[in-house]
């Protein structure tokens, strides 16, 4: 290669990556958000709630402490499976009823009605316990503010996931709502997102999708040449093994500001 072709090549890729910086610098025409995990914090108080829960229909047969371990356990196989989980979340309540039934298996306790008292009264407390991450209702608002589309789109069932959008308020600030049970598919599939698209007149190399979930949020976005946000809560990185990349990695979405 010549020189002066070797500068050319240089001067053309210098251009090729101002022109990504400003597009990604550059407020998006819409941004597709996560809802748990992502504006709503689900996990915090979690092993509180078990724990609460079987605290409170202790019948003697077992050690609070004892069946928790054994409840974490299941639940960590459970959802460790993504066609497991992505089913189970169609029915939250009763996967808990699950998780808990299988716990009391392993723990050699006998099949009762109590393991499904203490899941339901789990999912009660977490219900009243989730509330939206410090920020992130005001960076929704500061957003709607300066004209940017928003879309919300949430796996799940439709009473669960519709329940959490009420309680919180969040309808106002989102021009599409995309729940897996009402739209009757969820997250990886791209029709969730080609839908919002279409839903908001936006175009994928205008869009940011936001979420904390690499394979269902993060990997069909960048698929379909959407600009991604990664929600790493915890800090703790990028998982190892996972190739998935997104173009950029907060702790909150009151970071987007």
């Amino acid at each position: 290669m010549t020189t002066d072709a070797l500068f050319a090549n240089i001067k053309r890729d210098r251009a090729r990556f101002a022109a990504a910086a400003e597009r990604i610098d550059a407020q998006p025409e819409a941004i597709f958000f996560d809802m748990d995990g992502t504006i709503l914090d689900w996990q915090t108080g979690m092993e509180e709630s078990w724990l609460a829960a079987c605290e409170a229909h202790c019948d003697g047969s077992y050690v609070a402490t004892e069946l928790v371990s054994a409840i974490y356990a299941r639940r960590t196989w459970y959802w460790a499976d993504h066609e497991r989980a992505r089913a189970g979340r169609m029915d939250i309540d009763e996967t808990s009823r699950q998780i808990v039934r299988y716990a009391f298996e392993d723990h050699g306790l006998p099949e009762s009605d109590l393991a499904h008292r203490i899941a339901d009264s789990y999912r009660a407390l977490r219900f009243a316990g989730i509330v939206p991450y410090p920020g992130a209702i005001e960076t929704l608002e500061v957003l709607r503010q300066r004209g940017v589309r928003l879309a919300l789109l949430t796996n799940g069932a439709a009473r669960d996931q519709r329940r959490s959008v009420e309680m919180h308020g969040l309808e106002p600030y989102f021009d599409c709502i995309v729940i897996a049970g009402e739209f009757g598919a969820g997250k990886p599939d791209e029709r969730v997102f080609r839908h919002a698209m279409q839903s908001l007149s936006c175009s994928a190399d205008a869009t940011w999708m936001i979420g904390d979930d690499l394979e269902a949020d993060i990997a069909p976005a960048i698929a379909l040449g959407m600009h991604t946000v990664w929600v790493d809560v915890a800090g703790d990185g990028l998982p190892e093994g996972v190739d998935i990349r997104p173009h950029r990695i907060i702790r909150a979405i009151s970071e987007l500001l």
